[in-house]
């Protein structure tokens, strides 16, 4: 699309979008008249940056309805409400994407994130808007889901004029006034606004669609990366004093010399040996046993890939055989009773070869050990809510013990 090059901003025609788009979606009120527009003749519709300014076309203005302009603003400000910007340079540092053509998947797949759930109930549908269906992709995803499920090509041929600024993708633009330019929010502003629309979504959750609603519960409270943290996690454990260290007289210690006739062992390292008990009772779920096995795997790789050093403990109310991880495929998750991972650690500590780090994956309804075990200790946590009656007996089906010990580094499984 080609920039327009001529005419004056209608100011009144988009402040009165912008009135209609805040009573259409009151709880984006404060975001919306927290923009600031910028008259530009250089850019195609309308775009943001992650200063929270709105870069406008006079033309774009001038032959847009203001019912679908009223959309374009509900649109813009969810770029940074969501911080596409931000996740957007996250995802090009780690994925190594550069150039013009992956920012515009981003941008793509930042309004396939806002725009699946965006308009009706008072808010029209803007011309050419970029909505999931039309790329054979489904609804409810987030901008990180959507990316590597497309590529530039004939499904995205009408979007190649897409530019929602570089509020949406990271991407400076020629355009930008930049930190220093007029009418910009500092981060602390921007923080202020996100918090005010969250608070405004959670008081009356029930006006909001459900990516909104998922928004707001996690703005200030972002997913952890579980599967990194449990990773860095036993990493940590195995690689602390006295884990994977053990005496060997392969090679005699430097001391013997001060010792005739004497040979003293050498303190060595050696791979470490990590046992996984995984809790099978009643209250985890068929689903939940198929992601344990995906951790298990997940652990072998983070302590090297030596399967032959991890082992894996079924366990509900009793432990289950000790399987090694080289048959790792055909591990039986036998159980479905009640709880007590007591008997978990107690088989893991009895092994031939006694574990450096004990890994337990469990939704933490069971007793825990009195004492610290002689290893390090990992807990993934399924996730649950605790419920009222939680002070109540284990046989209530609602009952949930208290947190895992301090003994015990814990990671919450299932946050995305």
């Amino acid at each position: 699309m080609i920039p327009d090059t001529a005419g004056t901003l209608d100011l009144d025609k988009l402040f009165t979008a912008r009135l209609h788009a805040a009573r259409a979606r009151p709880y984006l009120a404060t975001a919306l008249f927290a923009l600031h527009p910028v008259e530009s003749q250089r850019v195609p519709t309308m775009a943001v940056d992650r200063h929270w300014r709105c870069y406008v076309s006079p033309g774009f203005v001038d032959r847009t309805p203001v019912e679908e302009l009223a959309g374009v603003w509900v649109h813009e400000v969810s770029h940074l409400l969501r911080d596409h910007h931000g996740r957007s340079d996250r995802v090009a540092r780690e994925q190594g994407l550069t150039g013009p053509g992956e920012r515009l998947r981003m941008n793509i797949a930042a309004d396939c994130e806002i725009n699946d759930d965006a308009f009706g109930d008072g808010l029209v549908r803007p011309e050419g808007a970029v909505e999931p269906v039309s790329l054979g992709l489904p609804e409810g995803k987030l901008m990180e889901d959507y990316l590597p499920r497309f590529s530039l090509g004939p499904l995205t041929l009408a979007a190649a004029w897409l530019d929602c600024g570089s509020g949406a993708d990271g991407l400076d633009r020629e355009w930008d006034l930049g930190p220093d330019g007029a009418h910009g929010l500092s981060e602390q502003e921007r923080d202020a606004v996100r918090f005010r629309v969250a608070e405004g979504i959670n008081g009356r959750p029930g006006n909001a669609p459900k990516g909104w609603k998922r928004w707001a519960e996690e703005v200030f409270h972002p997913p952890q990366p579980w599967r990194e943290l449990l990773g860095a996690a036993v990493r940590s454990a195995a690689s602390s004093s006295g884990a994977g260290e053990d005496y060997s007289y392969g090679r005699p210690s430097r001391r013997s010399a001060g010792v005739p006739g004497t040979v003293l062992p050498s303190l060595r390292c050696r791979p470490p040996r990590v046992s996984v008990v995984i809790d099978t009772s009643g209250s985890v779920s068929d689903a939940e046993l198929g992601s344990a096995l995906l951790e298990v795997a997940a652990i072998s790789r983070a302590v090297g890939g030596r399967r032959d050093l991890i082992t894996v403990v079924p366990c509900d109310a009793a432990a289950r055989i000790v399987h090694p991880l080289c048959q790792g495929e055909g591990i039986p998750l036998m159980g479905g009773g009640g709880t007590d991972l007591r008997s978990g650690f107690a088989k893991a500590l009895r092994a031939q070869s006694r574990p450096d780090v004990i890994v337990v994956l469990t939704d933490g309804q069971t007793p825990w050990p009195s004492s610290r075990p002689p290893c390090r200790t990992v807990v993934g946590l399924f996730p649950r809510q605790r419920s009222a009656r939680s002070w109540a007996r284990q046989d209530d089906p609602d009952y949930v013990p208290g947190s895992p010990p301090d003994w015990a580094r814990v990671v919450n499984i299932g946050s995305a």
